[in-house]
């Protein structure tokens, strides 16, 4: 079958709601509302940058229906690049480090990729491998960076051409940077620059934070977060140098919160989200957005990036909490809101409009 002309594509994302939660309002004393990246196609924000890339790949391509696609990310972006290439009629080919759990191959095969190749001991091996032996010398070969590329930027910056009203502040976690430049430049076409970024990472894997830090971009040395979807030890120098501006400020939480963040996100609002998600959400909990961003109010306006991620059951969920329950400074009794014995002083019995 014949692929479609370009104008006829089908566009290999979604808008998604934003939902404000009454839950994590309560828990963090402002206006929380989330951004469901969680219900794109692949689960996750991917599916944004890393579909627009490959849309206009093949809307430039001289011989679109001859592409082959190809990821080296064992985790959401390699999931994002055979979902779009598989709506868009095109075969994806993924190879993934060793150390890729079984859950997220089996991910990944079951959305359709051509073929899913274990190589190397880290990322870096692995898209080594892809590049100089895989797609080496393909016809029609077409590379698919997971975060580090204009259209993927592009892409992501969608989710803030969709919002409506100008928000007061942004949360969202970072990676390699891809999401993060999303947002900025997002903010950036919409004239919203003054708008405060919270940009999050867990302990382990702060290559932004640490690169800010320095004043240079630095490469960690290991990633030692469980989080491995941010798991990137070199942050984009697009990312560095959107980091550098003045409406954002670097917040790094340990693996105890963002699995805090994972759980009481299930219990407040039923929505299942891997670490590198739920290290976001664990700013709205025990206090901690209003002392990063004391300016805000009962009706300051938060948007909340829910970047989704297939690394999750509820197997993980649990373990999670057994592990790391501790960090629960109380729990509710039978009847409560859980996030409502966490809030802030003087916002726990108030109600958001």
């Amino acid at each position: 079958m014949p692929l479609p002309s370009a104008p006829t594509l089908p566009q290999p994302w979604l808008q998604t709601p934003l939902l404000e939660s009454s839950a994590l309002s309560k828990a963090a004393g402002c206006r929380i509302f989330l951004k469901l990246e969680n219900l794109q196609p692949s689960t996750s924000f991917k599916s944004r940058g890393v579909g627009n890339l490959i849309l206009r790949a093949l809307q430039a391509h001289s011989t679109p229906q001859l592409t082959h696609f190809y990821s080296s990310s064992g985790g959401n972006a390699g999931l994002a690049c055979v979902t779009a290439a598989r709506e868009l009629g095109r075969p994806a080919t993924v190879v993934v480090p060793l150390s890729t759990k079984p859950l997220m191959i089996a991910k990944i095969r079951n959305a359709g990729a051509e073929e899913v190749v274990q190589y190397g001991e880290s990322w870096a091996e692995a898209d080594a491998f892809l590049r100089e032996a895989v797609m080496k010398g393909k016809e029609g070969a077409v590379y698919v960076p997971p975060f580090d590329h204009e259209d993927v930027w592009d892409g992501n910056a969608s989710m803030i051409e969709e919002l409506v009203e100008k928000p007061d502040a942004v949360i969202c976690s970072v990676g390699g940077g891809g999401l993060f430049c999303g947002v900025q430049l997002g903010l950036e076409r919409r004239g919203w620059e003054d708008v405060s970024v919270l940009a999050v990472e867990t302990e382990g894997a702060e290559s932004l934070n640490m690169s800010l830090k320095e004043g240079r971009v630095v490469e960690l040395e290991n990633i030692q977060s469980k989080a491995t979807s941010l798991g990137a030890k070199r942050i984009a120098d697009k990312a560095f140098e959107l980091g550098q501006r003045g409406n954002v400020r670097s917040v790094v939480l340990s693996d105890a919160e963002a699995a805090m963040g994972c759980w009481r996100l299930a219990d407040d609002e039923r929505f299942l989200v891997e670490m590198a998600c739920g290290v976001s959400v664990a700013v709205c909990y025990d206090g901690l957005l209003r002392k990063l961003l004391p300016d805000l109010t009962s009706e300051s306006q938060v948007v909340l990036v829910l970047c989704g991620g297939s690394n999750i059951t509820l197997e993980m969920l649990m373990m999670y909490r057994k592990e790391y329950g501790g960090i629960e400074k109380a729990m509710p009794d039978v009847g409560e809101i859980p996030s409502s014995v966490t809030a802030p002083d003087g916002f726990a019995d108030s109600s958001t409009q």
